[in-house]
């Protein structure tokens, strides 16, 4: 009897949660017009696969301009937004920080129909570039963000002076352990997720269960969208960038990395694309953080490597001075 009652008690108290948070919920817009980045956001047209898009970008520029530049890449579950304290140590230190959103993500277009390479979004952040007249920089690449940035560098080598990662994704090739679904499938999974989703994923996958009420932000910046009537064009393109993410692995190629390089590695991380589609016995052996930042450094030429203990997925928002301080000595070297 008193377990029952336990188990009541838990069931209100978690249903209470889902209520509070879905009426907390804020509607967003498809491209987050009613969501105010921490700086200025300006728009670059761009004429790609026979559409006119438009790629949304914060370029803050310090007052003391020590004419070094860096370019932020996003993660897939986020936008330029989550890089505002990075860019305000930046700057104050004189860099110029360049910041888009790529197109899918953030406040750029969602096209209906679009095919997702890395290279293609590479070839538009270099477009920027050009636009802004950008001739070298430092690139950091966070989480999808680490991928694209791989891409970016092995493409443009003469663009890039410095290469940092910061818990990427794609340290290792899924493809070898788990089995292909098509596009339609995780846009499925998509249409599926609610705010309490994608709450329990950032908890067990990004904060090792210790949630903290500033984490809420980025839930909030996915779930909103689950409310828009246009939901299926964002899900679908979150499909395709899955797809993307699964069938182009760059862990192959870093060896042809020739930038000076930093991998800045929370250990504690555990991020792994299709966990929930193998065994067990195969999930426990991957994303192991721990590991991969170690073999990386090894394929990379030069490479430096810091690890940061008890630290997970999102470093520059979890431990924001384990992370800058590095970052910053890198840069500066």
């Amino acid at each position: 009897m008193k377990k029952n009652f336990l188990l009541l008690l838990t069931f209100l108290f978690a249903l209470q949660m889902t209520s509070s948070q879905t009426d907390s919920l804020q509607w967003l817009d498809i491209e987050l017009a009613n969501y105010k980045y921490p700086y200025p956001v300006f728009n670059l047209a761009l004429n790609v696969q026979e559409q006119e898009l438009k790629m949304a970008y914060m370029d803050v520029k310090p007052e003391n301009y020590n004419g070094k530049n860096i370019v932020l890449f996003h993660g897939k579950n986020f936008n330029g937004a989550y890089w505002e304290t990075t860019i305000d140590a930046l700057t104050k230190e004189g860099f110029r920080v360049i910041v888009p959103d790529q197109i899918g993500f953030g406040k750029s277009s969602k096209p209906e129909h679009f095919h997702y390479t890395f290279q293609q979004l590479s070839q538009n952040t270099k477009t920027l570039l050009d636009t802004l007249n950008i001739k070298k920089t430092a690139i950091l690449g966070h989480s999808m963000g680490g991928m694209l940035a791989t891409r970016f560098t092995l493409m443009y080598p003469n663009t890039v002076d410095k290469f940092i990662l910061e818990n990427p994704i794609g340290l290792e090739d899924w493809k070898l352990k788990v089995p292909y679904k098509p596009v339609v499938w995780w846009y499925n999974n998509e249409l599926k997720k609610t705010a309490e989703d994608i709450k329990k994923y950032q908890l067990n996958n990004y904060y090792d269960n210790k949630w903290k009420p500033e984490y809420d932000q980025w839930v909030n910046l996915l779930a909103g969208w689950t409310l828009n009537s246009n939901y299926k064009t964002i899900a679908w393109n979150a499909a395709l960038t899955y797809d993307m993410i699964f069938t182009q692995p760059v862990v192959y190629e870093f060896q042809n990395i020739t930038a000076p390089t930093l991998l800045i590695i929370g250990t504690r991380d555990r991020t792994a694309l299709g966990k929930g589609l193998v065994s067990e016995d195969v999930r426990k052996t991957m994303g192991l953080y721990d590991e991969l930042g170690k073999q990386t450094q090894e394929k990379i030429p030069n490479a430096q490597l810091v690890e940061l203990e008890n630290v997970g997925h999102l470093p520059h928002i979890e431990k924001f001075d384990q992370f800058i301080k590095p970052l910053i000595a890198f840069l500066n070297q």
